[in-house]
């Protein structure tokens, strides 16, 4: 962290402003400043400088205006990363914010964090890719095996099919999975094929799936699933429509594979729509706060959010079925104000240690 007389200025008229050109046409304002007024007075503040190397889609989404004005009155800067040029060169950052891919990528965060021990990256890359594959994603909800007076939170039993798909239903009856079906890619890699479901009703019809995948056991769960974004320390829970359950007639009569695109993030919100009471009230906030701060430090994560359905029929049954690493957060309620204020704690701890 920097200790700075000024903040920058955004108005033309008080600031000349040299521009520089980034990847993907974004313009980055450097090295001008002017002062923060308080009662007439002007008084230094400490600038958290946020270096973000994201995708355009990633941008868009989440550096909104309302999240960059509110970040600039806190004194928060987001700064992008040029890929054209080395990152140790660039900056000084507070903090690398970061969402792309590629074994490239990883070696030149990982490198930098060693040789800048006093940056804190966002997160990790290597605990980032533990959860691009799904065989390993829900291992450490499942390692916890969390269990308490507010209730209990495990995860469907699953089965990982890496080829040969005609041998599917065999390895589903050896494994004793119950029908239906989820089938999920391997790869959780952020692409729209990767977020792509299908539901199986009945066995021959599982060779008809694209290996690699996971297959989970359906649960009902009423409709409804609880997407628990976490941020730090911070956690905000929002209802969104899922898959229907599914009846025993259903099961019987029902034949073949069901596709189904993006199911939590293509649905509309549930929040405010009129649903069973059993069904829609959130899961107890103790359990919440333990299962994350619990995952925290298994994952060695800040930024992701859970997927979570409760058994229908229960009060207190739930699983994790996805894990997602920094989500999408610009459809969190208060996204702007969590966020920043985070940034904000993590840019402090770093000044403390200097």
């Amino acid at each position: 962290m920097r200790l700075r007389e000024d903040l920058p200025c955004k108005n033309d008229d008080v600031c000349e402003k040299e521009e520089v050109m980034i990847e993907n046409d974004v313009t980055v304002a450097q090295n001008h400043w002017c002062p923060v007024v308080n009662a007439g007075f002007s008084s230094p503040k400490r600038v958290v400088v946020v270096g973000y190397a994201l995708t355009t889609k990633k941008i868009k989404s989440f550096l909104q205006p309302k999240l960059e004005g509110l970040a600039r009155n806190k004194g928060i800067l987001f700064v992008a990363v040029d890929h054209n040029r080395p990152l140790s060169d660039q900056g000084p950052f507070d903090i690398v914010l970061h969402k792309l891919s590629g074994k490239e990528w990883r070696q030149v965060l990982e490198d930098y964090r060693l040789s800048h021990p006093e940056v804190t990256v966002l997160d990790p890359p290597d605990a980032i890719q533990h959860l691009r594959n799904r065989q390993y994603m829900l291992q450490a909800v499942a390692d916890m095996n969390l269990s308490d007076s507010y209730g209990t939170v495990g995860v469907p039993r699953q089965l990982v099919i890496k080829r040969d798909a005609l041998a599917i239903p065999e390895l589903v009856n050896k494994a004793g999975l119950t029908l239906p079906l989820v089938a999920k890619p391997l790869v959780a890699d952020g692409s729209a094929k990767s977020h792509e479901l299908s539901l199986a009703y009945e066995h021959f019809s599982l060779q008809n799936l694209e290996p690699p995948l996971v297959l989970q056991e359906f649960v009902n769960h009423g409709g409804v699933l609880f997407k628990v974004y976490i941020v730090g320390d911070a956690i905000k829970v929002v209802r969104r429509f899922s898959l229907p359950d599914v009846s025993n007639w259903e099961l019987s009569k029902d034949a073949g594979i069901y596709r189904f695109p993006r199911v939590s993030c293509a649905a509309a919100s549930a929040d405010d729509a009129d649903l069973d009471p059993t069904v829609a009230e959130l899961p107890p906030r103790p359990l919440l706060e333990k299962l994350a701060k619990e995952l925290r430090w298994r994952l060695g994560l800040r930024l992701f959010n859970l997927d979570i359905i409760r058994e229908y029929g229960t009060r207190d049954h739930f699983y994790v079925i996805d894990i997602n690493y920094f989500p999408g957060y610009g459809k969190m309620p208060e996204y702007e104000h969590i966020f920043t204020d985070f940034l904000l704690s993590l840019g402090q701890g770093n000044y403390k240690k200097k």
